[in-house]
């Protein structure tokens, strides 16, 4: 039985403990001192402005997909389970009992990590990264790892006592012993999997119930006649500040912002929200949404607004667990909620969530659009609005892109963007690795929290920018002839298995390889590349179409008014032989508008033509398009509306 789950049946059987069971789940024992709530981020600074003398070649937006890397749902690892059943998801959560690891009974120094890289090795063949957790108390027991999972090698040196109410065994976990045998493993975790490609998320754990830092009802609040188990803040630092020096590239997260005192605020650790976007009690209160919105006292955000670290998504990841009771349902009243469930757009917005535990995300149906709606919501949603580069190019050429974030957190790992061209047969002939940081791509927008005093619920502001990077590629080695310019994030995953989930962007011309299509470009002077003036006079305009000059044009001239009944027909395309052909249509328009293409006496295509910057910039459009052998007439036309201007045409 899948650890959480376990947990919330148990609370399942025991009635009269589940509102209890909630809180605490929720609530740490004692808050540090509170700090103001941070308020609204300042912008990031503004990016470059995009190469001028660069043609901007603008992309069409798309979906982006449910089960991109680091980010939507986790399942449960079960060891041989087909991981990739039930929604799509990229992520598999496990968990270890340090017993587990620390083996040997007389040598606390002593480490097995099979168990460990089996999880690894095993989910990255289904291209799966891992989010775990460790640790030493697990009420029950999960029915695979052990209740009871603190190492023997600290018998005889840790008090140990008997937590009664949930049947544990707890460690002193203040003990000099404990505390140096800890810190050591710390240092031994990270020394080999800190940087894991297979590893995407790591929950601090080791101290508490199920890892989560808390000993309820054995907490700070012992006026219910219960002792303290927990640790003081400084030796729960201790150990925080152990995971900050040991992982300096693996994300962490711990269960509570303050967890482990004040102090802990300011490491390099996110938060581990387990009861996510769940609402408990009498009147029902959310434990993930603060005060301003309904939460309680002790709710994640009103804790991260009070402990001031409400923004420290820009740097650290949040995880977590949809809180099991509401699994099933969770995304039936999207965007808002109901009963137990809380607003979970606002959850999502306001706590950065990139990625949550949803063990019953294997119910769902792979085409619910409320569904999608919150994974896309979750963690980065890239698009690349325009790149920037030369139609033609030889030698050396200088290329960039715009790239766009609509989700609610950024991109937390520095993956190599890489540059590429395929050639006719689809194959990437030539390709170069970049010094892009996709972390840099900031959330677009993000929702403010009540508390800040900037406007009602829901009050949006601007942050990040569409993010501009350029790059010179050298072309020496590539033979003459038109390619599809490409790019693509490389996984590290894909170095263990071929089957790592590749990230892919919110664009159309996203392919399933992984490579997005940024549009035509030819190298040198390719055979059978042919360019036409869209005001050559040889072409035939009709209706209402007209010559005007355009500097940003390449002949010094456009043709606008196209459309609503007018065309033009691009006249003698000639083509050495027949067949499929590039074709790349330069056109402004400072409006989205669409157009129709119709080769010689063929059925016409319709196509889309996302907007410039206005009408004095060019941007392209490709499509493939039959030829016959010798000269063709392709004529471009709107019956219904207005078309863009147009350029040039070029084939390839």
């Amino acid at each position: 039985m899948p650890s959480l789950l376990a947990r919330s049946y148990r609370a399942a059987l025991l009635p009269s403990i589940a509102l209890a069971l909630g809180a605490l789940l929720t609530v740490p024992p004692t808050a540090p001192a509170a700090a103001a709530p941070q308020g609204p981020p300042p912008r990031p600074a503004a990016p470059a402005a995009p190469d001028p003398s660069l043609t901007v070649h603008p992309l069409a937006a798309a979906d982006g997909p449910v089960d991109n890397p680091l980010k939507g749902f986790a399942r449960f690892y079960s060891p041989g389970s087909n991981q990739n059943q039930g929604y799509p998801h990229s992520l598999t959560w496990t968990y270890f009992g340090l017993s587990e690891i620390m083996t040997n009974a007389s040598n606390c120094g002593a480490y097995d990590w099979s168990l460990v890289d089996q999880a690894l090795n095993e989910s990255a063949t289904y291209g799966n990264q891992v989010a775990m957790r460790i640790y030493m108390e697990y009420p029950g027991g999960s029915g695979t790892h052990p209740a009871n999972a603190i190492p023997r090698c600290f018998d005889g040196r840790v008090p140990y006592r008997t937590n009664t109410y949930w049947g544990t065994t707890s460690p002193d976990y203040d003990n000099a012993y404990l505390l140096t045998a800890v810190k050591n493993f710390i240092a031994a975790f990270g020394a080999r999997y800190d940087g894991d490609p297979r590893v995407g998320f790591i929950h601090t754990g080791l101290v508490g119930l199920w890892g989560e830092w808390h000993t309820w009802p054995y907490d700070t609040d012992t006026a219910d006649g219960y002792p303290n188990y927990m640790p003081t803040d400084a030796h729960g630092t201790e150990i925080l500040q152990a995971f900050d020096n040991a992982f300096n590239t693996t994300k962490l997260e711990v269960r509570y912002p303050g967890s482990g005192g004040a102090a802990a605020n300011g490491l390099n650790i996110g938060y581990h929200d387990d009861s996510f976007c769940f609402r408990e009690g009498s009147p029902l209160a959310g434990v993930t949404l603060p005060a301003s919105l309904g939460g309680a006292s002790y709710s994640q955000l009103q804790r991260a607004l009070e402990q001031g670290v409400e923004n420290k998504w820009i740097t650290n990841s949040m995880g977590g667990e949809v809180r099991p009771e509401i699994q099933s349902q969770a995304f039936n009243y999207w965007p808002g909620g109901s009963g137990q469930v809380d607003n979970m757009k606002a959850c999502i917005e306001l706590e950065h969530a990139t990625w949550k535990m949803n063990e019953q995300s294997s119910g769902y149906s792979p085409t619910d659009p409320n569904v999608a709606a919150a994974v896309r919501l979750m963690g980065y949603n890239l698009t690349v609005t325009n790149a920037y580069y030369p139609n033609s190019v030889s030698g050396t050429a200088k290329v960039g892109v715009q790239i766009s974030n609509t989700g609610v957190a950024p991109f937390y790992y520095p993956w190599t963007v890489t540059l590429g061209l395929k050639n006719s047969a689809g194959t990437v002939v030539k390709s170069w690795d970049t010094s892009w940081d996709l972390r840099t791509v900031m959330p677009r927008r993000i929702r403010a929290f009540p508390d800040w005093g900037v406007g009602a619920d829901p009050t949006y502001r601007d942050f990040g920018y569409p993010q501009y990077f350029d790059t010179t590629v050298n072309l020496s080695g590539v033979a003459n002839a038109g390619y599809q310019l490409v790019l693509r994030v490389k996984n590290p995953l894909e170095a263990v298995n071929a089957n790592a989930k590749k990230l892919r962007f919110a664009n159309a011309t996203q392919n399933a390889d992984g490579w997005l299509s940024l549009g035509a470009i030819t190298v040198g002077s390719a055979a059978g590349a042919s360019t036409v003036e869209a005001e050559n006079p040889a072409n035939t305009l009709t209706g209402g179409a007209v010559t005007a000059p355009c500097t940003g044009c390449s002949g010094g001239a456009k043709v606008g008014y196209v459309g609503n009944g007018a065309t033009v027909a691009f006249n003698n395309v000639t083509s050495a032989t027949g067949g499929n052909r590039t074709l790349t249509v330069s056109y402004l328009s400072a409006v989205a508008r669409t157009a129709t293409v119709k080769v010689n006496g063929g059925t016409p295509i319709s196509v889309d033509f996302p907007a410039t910057a206005d009408w004095n910039t060019v941007g392209t459009r490709s499509l493939t398009v039959p030829l016959a052998a010798g000269a063709n007439t392709i004529t471009i036309a709107n019956p219904t509306g207005w078309a863009p201007d147009l350029d040039k045409i070029t084939i390839s």
